[in-house]
């Protein structure tokens, strides 16, 4: 049948196919190229010939990156790719101690190319059959990792952020009483969870986004390691039942993003057997504490988590991102999501959009995968191993100094510290002070937090090529820094 807007005397129209671009040769010429920059670029980052962070002007720097009237073609790409990496952030530079974010090993960037053209996405299994079956295997490898049991399942997602939204979704479909998926909360007490007062925001988010307000998540005491208070979980629990609310689990964090504390996950984990609370562990950053026999035992108790979500783009050395969301109980799994679309799903038990907020969701466990394969997984451990131990070697330097103070000793690779030189006053304006002449050398990138109402300078010792010489010409910056303020 002819188109409405097809005439019989009329020919077909055309379709015009791909231009030049488009072709392998074109993409093997830029694909080599890109290859020869990037590596360029990991070896001039790590001999410190590129800026830990370059310095830009935000307005300039728009301007900088204005679409061209007209393209440009293929010839441009080279220098577009130089621009692109220049005038971004090295996490591969030793002096990179910034954010919780990995310098992506080689192997895993070309997993991520490799996802990135295939572009299979994940909705349902037809779309991705090698990406899928690779998922289902790298769930049950974080799930044997953690020590969960043999019918723990999951799914990979965009991020923790996600990851503990899709858990608390599926924790408040199978703890609160009638389905809030199919009925709403409409009648129900106030729902809430119980979480550390160093828990990551995204928790506090995601109860927001439930409709739980800003009472969602009830902040529980931490010590002096800031780690959670088991007295004040109890306590906390019974005044909150007292005043009404439905408290339908405790979040634990392994570890906490301001200071690195790992919450006691056994003890947690004995109180919400005791009374009936469902245990979600954020175990984004320290979760592969568990690939190291040195460090296990900082997650000792994870196993007994009902949900966990586990990041491998922070210590696994993958692109971000890629985090992995875990179900002690593997049906668990299905109860986040459980609507119907039969233009999509076929009731096959592989078809991830049943389980996860994405629908076209991208190849995310390939990176992981193919580092694990041509790696191995004992030189991830090394690599957790390292980032620990060199943290508590930048906490004994911290200690030897007398013009340091360190603000809590470090259970995983997160120090906090700052500048303390004799005489000193507004300690706190002293470090944001030092911060930016530090960042304006551009030779270390380093972020600050507060901790009881104090500014503290924050280091993530993440990077597999920052050694102790380094950490001791960051504070020898420092030094000069306050001498120059």
């Amino acid at each position: 049948m002819l188109s409405p807007m097809t005439r019989p005397d009329e020919p077909a129209m055309r379709v015009r196919p791909p231009d030049a671009s488009f072709s392998p040769d074109a993409f093997r010429r830029a694909g080599h190229a890109l290859v020869d920059r990037l590596a360029d670029h990991l070896e001039r980052a790590r001999r410190r010939e590129l800026p830990a962070l370059p310095r830009v002007d935000t307005d300039a720097e728009r301007a900088r990156w204005r679409l061209s009237a007209a393209p440009r073609g293929l010839d441009a790409l080279p220098a577009l790719i130089d621009e692109v990496v220049l005038r971004s952030n090295h996490l591969h530079h030793p002096g990179y101690v910034g954010h919780q974010v990995s310098a992506p090993h080689p192997i895993a960037a070309l997993g991520e190319l490799v996802a990135g053209f295939l572009n299979n996405g994940m909705a349902v299994y037809e779309m991705g059959p090698a990406a899928t079956a690779i998922e289902r295997e790298l769930v049950a490898w974080f799930a044997r990792e953690l020590g969960l049991p043999a019918d723990a399942d999951g799914v990979f997602t965009s991020g923790g952020s996600i990851g503990n939204l899709t858990a608390l979704l599926a924790m408040r479909e199978l703890r609160a009483g009638d389905s809030a998926w199919e009925h709403g909360t409409r009648g129900k007490p106030q729902l809430c969870v119980l979480v550390s007062e160093q828990a990551h925001y995204s928790i506090a988010r995601a109860t927001r986004i439930l409709g739980w307000g800003r009472d969602g998540a009830l902040g529980v005491a931490v010590d002096a390691q800031y780690r959670m208070r088991v007295d004040a979980l109890e306590e906390r629990l019974a005044r909150a039942r007292e005043d009404g609310f439905q408290v339908l689990g405790v979040v634990g964090s392994a570890c906490t993003t301001a200071t690195g504390a790992f919450d006691p996950l056994e003890r947690v984990a004995d109180v919400c057997a005791r009374e009936g609370l469902w245990l979600h562990v954020d175990g984004a950053h320290g979760s592969p504490a568990a690939l190291s026999p040195k460090y296990r035992a900082l997650v000792a108790g994870i196993e007994r988590a009902d949900s966990v979500v586990a990041d491998a783009h922070k210590m696994l050395l993958v692109p971000a991102l890629s985090t992995a969301v875990l179900f002690r109980r593997g049906r668990d799994s299905w109860a986040t999501f459980a609507q119907e679309a039969t233009y999509l799903f076929s009731g096959n038990s592989w078809d991830h959009a049943q389980r996860t907020l994405e629908c076209t969701k991208r190849m995310l466990a390939l990176p992981l995968y193919l580092l694990l394969e041509c790696v191995g997984r004992d030189e991830l451990a090394r690599h957790v191993e390292r980032c620990f131990d060199l943290a508590r070697t930048f906490a004994a330097q911290l200690r030897a100094a007398d013009d340091f103070e360190l603000a809590v000793e470090p259970q995983a690779n997160i120090v906090c510290f700052r500048h303390t030189p004799r005489g000193a006053e507004d300690l706190d304006g002293l470090q944001a002070r030092l911060r930016e002449r530090v960042l304006a050398r551009e030779r270390f990138y380093l972020v600050q937090t507060r901790l009881d109402g104090a500014l503290w300078l924050r280091t993530t010792l993440i990077n597999p090529f920052t050694t102790e010489a380094d950490l001791a010409e960051l504070l020898d910056a420092l030094r000069a820094a306050a001498r120059a303020t």
